[in-house]
This record gives C-alpha cells, structure tokens and sequence, in this order.
C-alpha cells in the first residue's frame, strides 16, 4: 500500500496526472474492505465469492493541466483516503445507483477480482484511477431570492429565506403592547387598571374598523368610473356624490376624485369646499401638457377628507359646450392619476357628455327622492338603460334613497326598497341630516353618526361591487 501511495503521489507532484477526481467522502471502513479483499486473494485464490461494497460516486472530470500545486496540496491531505474500483466488474457497479434495500450490491469472484485489482496497480491506468478528494468549485449559478425555502431550489429544506422572518412569528404576543382600546366600557378598565387591563375595542369601535376595512379593500387594474345619476332635479344627487367621494377619500390610501360634468352650472365644489377657481374647463385646456400630478393638483381643489374635486364652469353657456370629446379627454388624465373617478351628472340623460358618461361606467349610482314622482323617475331610469345597452349596469347599479326632508316620509320605505331590490343589486337609504340641508360646504366630520355611517355603507357596497365585477 505504501507503493501505490507513492506512484500516486509523484504522478500528481510530476503533472502527469490526467483523468478523473472522484468527488464525495469515502468512509475509511470501505478502504479496509478493499485492503482485506486484496490479502484475502492472494492467501486463497480458491475461494469462491467475496462481497465488494460500492457505494456510488460522483466523477468529475479536469483537464490534464490542472495546476501542480492544487494537486499535491489535496493528495497530501487525503491520499490515502479514496481509491479506485478494483476491477472492470466493480467500475460498472459503481456506476448504476445504489438500492436502498441492498446495500451490498455486488458480487464476484474472489481470485479474478484480486487479479484484475493486481493487474490495475501495475497498469499505468492506475495513475489515472487513484486520486485524492477534492472539491472541484465552478462559478455557483445565482439563485432568484424567493419568498420561499432553500430547500426547493438547493435541496436542503432546512433553510429558509429572510422573508419567513415575520413579526407574527418571531415577536411574543405577551411582550406586544396593544393599541389603546375604543369604546366606552373598555376605556373605562383600561384607565382604571392603569393601563395594565386591555380587554380590546367595544363592539361598536370592531363595527366601524371592519366597515373601514371593507371601504378600503384595493382594486386591481385601472381607474374605475362611477356616475351618479337623476333624472330629476332636487333629489340630493350632488350631495350623493359628494358624501360617497368623503367616505371613499377618508378610509382609502389611493387617490379620489370627483368631477362635475353638469352642463349647466354644477355646484358640486361648492358642496365639498369653501372656495375654488380653476374648473374642468382649464384641464380641458391642457390634458396635452399634463407631465404629472403637480400638473392636475394646480387645477383640483381638496377637502380635509383628501376628495379632489374639478369644479364645472361658473357660466352655463361655457358649461354647456363641456362634450363628448371633453369628458373623454378629462376621464383620460384622471384615468393615470386617480384610483376612483366619480362624475356629478346632469338631469339630461341623453345630453352628449352622458354618453361618454355611460360608455366608461363601471358601476352606477342612481339616486330617488323619497316621493312617488321621484321614486318612478328613478325606476324609469333603469328601464331606459336596460333597453339603450346597458343592461349590466343597471342590473348591478346601486339605488340610494335619500331624504332631503326632516320629520318621517309619506311613502312606504319597505314598499320602496322593495320595488329597487328586484331590479338593482343594492339598496340604501340616506337619512336626513341639517348640516347637508343648509346648502353649504359639508364637513364630513360634523355630520351626523346616521349619515356617515350611511355614507359609509354606500361606499363599502360600492367597493364591493368593482371587486365584484373585476373578478
């Protein structure tokens, strides 16, 4: 044995060494297996059979003038640690895979074995065949970061990646302060325990961040056009718009807007804010030129709930030439910068700018006064969308029955609502409130608790019926 370490070694240190590095660990146990099958041999070369284990190797080849100095520096670490197969019976059985349920998986004769493994020391093709371990290391191939295990792309599913480091599973819901909770009786205990007590929010705080939840659900895709329509005058359809465009703004992390497109003089901004000078007119002017947001925000005026409003022009005769082309081109800026688009319309239904209106309507709005003209009006309405083309829209329309008037209705609301819910998808009712029958500009924080939460469950079913439709 000391020979053949020998010959291995000078043919490595001489640079002759060309052939096959076997790669893997060897356990030493198989090298005195080879040692006693060699003395075995040669003391009875009668025996019959002897028992090779082979386990299965990986052969890498390098070329022939792989430097001297890596050659000898890993033949003197290990040698001795790893030799060839013996025989050309024991190199085939090393290359077919192992079975698990046999892990001696060759047999042969003692004496031709010991031969041929004499015969392979002695041939010069044993310089080729000894050859220490070593780790031949390309260039590893870069591997995609992935939300996921190494396992399945390096086959150890040991390791995991940074992003399953979540604070749901390495921080001590014990040691996490919770938020201050809401709700009368749940304050109560959490001051008076001094803060140590906290029993979570009251059932009407959980009503209120649920109902926000569902407002600001987001919406895949493009910006989505919602019209609010009334063929009637005075029914509260820009009040509608702008209570709808509040209680959106408020809950939503995008961007809303709403647009007067009213061909006379709308009065929508003044119903949001205080005071405006620019209208659609001047985005009209210059859709070409908008760059950006800072372009459109010169133009927009904003209340305290974020809502952007594009006022109408103050004189009708300019409000009246707002068209087809215009709405379009307006609905196309608003379109790059805006996640919801709401537009005050006209009582005209087949006025030029409510066909355009219609034609980019991912949901509608209709609105219905509380009295028996108004109420038909309205259904009317879905009668002529379903028989113009718009079947869809006015079957998943929402209808909102509001009440502009103080003290109670002199129609049936059941009988109402009922009468809408079998032809739209969504009913609600719109309660009285006097800030919004004052006329001037709505705070959405001083209206009353009914009328934003009525505003706020009109904006959630709204929200729900784009998911709806995009899905």
């Amino acid at each position: 044995m000391d020979d053949d370490d020998d010959l291995v070694e000078d043919s490595v240190l001489d640079g002759e060494f060309s052939g096959e590095i076997v790669e893997g660990v060897i356990e030493s146990s198989h090298d005195d297996t080879d040692e006693d099958a060699e003395t075995t041999a040669s003391d009875d070369e009668n025996a019959e059979t002897a028992e090779v284990v082979v386990e299965p190797i990986a052969i890498v080849t390098t070329p022939a003038s792989a430097p001297r100095a890596s050659a000898a520096g890993a033949s003197t670490g290990s040698a001795k640690s790893t030799t060839a197969p013996k025989s050309a019976a024991a190199t085939k059985a090393a290359s077919a895979p192992k079975s698990a349920s046999t892990p001696k998986s060759t047999s042969a004769p003692s004496a031709p074995a010991a031969k041929s493994a004499s015969a392979a020391k002695s041939a010069p093709a044993a310089k080729s065949a000894v050859a220490p371990v070593a780790t031949v290391k390309d260039h590893p191939a870069e591997v995609t970061l992935a939300s996921k295990r190494l396992g399945d792309q390096l086959g150890q599913s040991s390791r995991e990646t940074a992003d399953l480091l979540t604070a749901d599973r390495l921080l001590d819901p014990s040691q996490v302060s919770k938020p201050e909770p809401e709700g009368a009786w749940s304050h109560f205990v959490y001051t008076v325990s001094g803060r140590r007590i906290n029993i979570g929010d009251g059932k009407r705080a959980r009503a209120r961040k649920a109902l926000s939840s569902r407002i600001a659900s987001p919406l895949t895709g493009g910006a989505r056009f919602i019209p609010v329509l009334s063929r009637k005058g005075g029914v509260g359809k820009t009040t509608i718009t702008a209570l709808l465009g509040m209680a959106l703004a408020d809950a939503r992390d995008d961007r809303v807007i709403a647009v007067d497109a009213n061909p006379d003089r709308g009065t929508l901004a003044d119903r949001i804010v205080r005071t405006h000078s620019k209208s659609v007119r001047d985005l009209v002017r210059i859709h070409d030129e908008v760059r950006g947001y800072h372009d459109i925000s010169a133009i927009v005026a904003r209340d305290s709930t974020r809502l952007d409003v594009l006022a109408s022009d103050a004189d009708p005769r300019i409000a009246e030439a707002f068209s087809d082309e215009d709405y379009r081109n307006v609905a196309d800026v608003a379109a790059h910068y805006y996640s919801l688009v709401l537009t005050d319309t006209g009582t005209g239904i087949v006025h030029s700018v409510m066909s355009a209106t219609l034609d980019l309507a991912d949901q509608i709005v209709i609105v219905s006064g509380l009295s028996v003209d108004e109420a038909r009006l309205a259904s009317e309405t879905l009668t002529w969308l379903e028989t113009n083309g718009y079947e869809a829209q006015a079957r998943n329309a929402i209808i909102v029955l509001n009440q502009s008037t103080p003290g109670s209705p002199l129609v049936r609301l059941n009988e109402l609502e009922a009468h809408f819910r079998t032809r739209a998808r969504h009913v609600v009712r719109m309660p009285y409130d006097p800030q919004i029958a004052g006329g001037g500009a709505i705070v959405f924080t001083g209206l009353q608790p009914e009328t934003r939460q009525a505003a706020r469950e009109l904006a959630a079913v709204l929200v729900e019926g784009l998911r709806v439709s995009a899905a």
